[in-house]
């Protein structure tokens, strides 16, 4: 146990938001698509000129409802909307349509594992928002200004808050890893951390061990990097109880995280909720959420990690680790899936899904599993043709790759190249008599005990037949020409 965390207790809380992959934006009509040209997908709703009104998107809210029952939260079914009242040049109403006593989703949780041991961790809301504009500075030297680009403006948002549950970067890092993977396989994010459709502002402090009264927190603002995130959090945490340890006290304040030199640096004071003047935004009546609407929406649910690796474990006989494995994304364990369906050996088309094609995507510059030449039909049919013996497992490789370079079918490469896995006796034991007579002291040494030796005789035969014979017909041949 280090010095510190002997000490000092760590208590991390986050709110993440996560932007929604709908056409268009929370309360207008504009397009929502990324990169396009600056301020080129707005309108007077967006731009905030006096006299716009807004209209609410339906798929904004029932986005929201599907992250609450996914994240086992009650859905609040009168609901308002709220100014969050701040200047910045990128919010230009000068306001934040937000939700502040009346979220749409409120206490739920999920439960996340680091070093082998469960946690739950509280959700403390979740609530719908418009996303501000982008501030873009100039990179010329010399030049300080900076550019309003206004396409994210309206953009919808959710801020899913947690409780101050977390004890350490890791903890905070296995709930964002979760909380990412339910909204990708939710569909409402497409979870491009980069883009910054998954962002996180991190709520940081530490109290004396033992003590049940927490310390003054720092807020970390908008760190888009799983990596980045734990960085920023490690330092802050060494940067606080420097603090500390010195007799000062912690700032309640935002701060700016620097991925460059890993550290980080004030940017204002932390404001409080009455900070912002919140009141309901009165050009937006209350939101009515009937039971009816909420039941329609979690009938469209899909299985969520938690209970696909349980399923893979129980039904499909899988290791766990296999099953973590293929989970992680919903589009690869559709991949998956789709294979085993084709060829029921659950256990085989795992091997091969996170060994060969895994690897041939890694080197394929991170291909996603979506655009895999090797399609699950393909896959499948390799299988068979390993599984009636016409080819071997390391002739399987060979073919794999071919598949993945051209996209024919497996059965073609094999015929255009000759890859039959020879599984005749005859030419076999021709091949194993060869082999034998040219390796007489290896013989004697296998006979005399030293059995390691069989491997030697196995390459020599596979080697004779350019890996073309059958292993299991040569092993059997050996078997009974050494021990005969």
């Amino acid at each position: 146990m280090s010095e510190l965390s002997m000490k000092y207790q760590v208590v991390i809380g986050l709110e993440v938001h996560t932007q929604l992959t709908t056409n268009t934006k929370i309360f207008c009509g504009c397009s929502t698509r990324f990169g396009a040209e600056p301020n080129s997908q707005t309108c007077p709703v967006c731009l905030g000129f006096p006299g716009a009104l807004p209209v609410l998107n339906k798929q904004v809210v029932e986005n929201a409802i599907r992250a609450g029952l996914a994240t086992n939260c009650s859905i609040t079914q009168r609901n308002v909307f709220a100014r969050k009242n701040y200047f910045y040049p990128d919010l230009p109403k000068g306001y934040q349509i937000s939700q502040f006593d009346l979220p749409i989703c409120q206490h739920g949780h999920l439960d996340i594992e680091v070093d082998g041991e469960t946690k739950r961790i509280g959700i403390t809301r979740i609530h719908m928002e418009e996303d501000a504009g982008k501030l873009v500075h100039a990179d010329i030297p010399g030049v300080d200004d900076s550019c309003v680009d206004l396409n994210r403006a309206c953009t919808p948002l959710l801020e899913i808050v947690s409780e101050p549950d977390m004890r350490s970067p890791d903890e905070a890092i296995a709930y964002l890893k979760k909380l990412h993977q339910i909204v990708m396989y939710l569909g409402i994010c497409d979870g491009n951390l980069e883009e910054g459709s998954f962002r996180c502002d991190a709520n940081v402090s530490l109290m004396p061990v033992g003590s049940t009264v927490f310390g003054t927190r720092a807020e970390l603002k908008n760190i888009n990097s799983f990596k980045f995130i734990k960085q920023a959090i490690e330092y802050e945490i060494e940067r606080q109880a420097e603090i500390l340890d010195d007799g000062g006290k912690v700032i309640q304040e935002t701060r700016l995280f620097d991925p460059n030199t890993g550290t980080t640096r004030s940017m204002r004071g932390k404001e409080e909720a009455h900070d912002y003047r919140y009141f309901p935004d009165p050009d937006l009546v209350p939101v009515l959420i009937p039971d009816q609407w909420i039941e329609d929406v979690r009938a469209t649910l899909p299985e969520l990690p938690e209970a696909k690796r349980a399923r893979y474990v129980a039904e499909l006989g899988l290791p766990e680790y296999d099953a973590e494995v293929l989970v992680s994304s919903r589009e690869l364990a559709q991949y998956y899936e789709e294979t085993v369906a084709l060829f029921p050996q659950a256990k085989t088309v795992s091997n091969w899904v996170m060994g060969e094609v895994s690897r041939a995507l890694n080197e394929d510059n991170n291909r996603s599993i979506t655009d895999c030449p090797v399609t699950p039909a393909l896959l499948a049919d390799m299988l068979k043709l390993m599984e009636k013996g016409t080819i071997s497992g390391k002739i399987a490789k060979t073919v794999f790759d071919e598949m993945y370079k051209t996209g024919k079918a497996p059965e073609k490469i094999v015929e255009e190249k000759g890859l039959v896995q020879v599984s005749d006796t005859g030419a076999i034991e021709a091949m194993v008599d060869e082999v034998l007579k040219n390796n007489p002291a290896q013989v004697e040494q296998y006979r005399g005990g030293k059995e390691t030796v069989f491997g030697f005789f196995v390459g020599q035969v596979m080697r004779a037949s350019k890996g073309k014979a059958n292993p299991a017909v040569v092993n059997d041949l050996l078997l009974k020409k050494l021990k005969g």
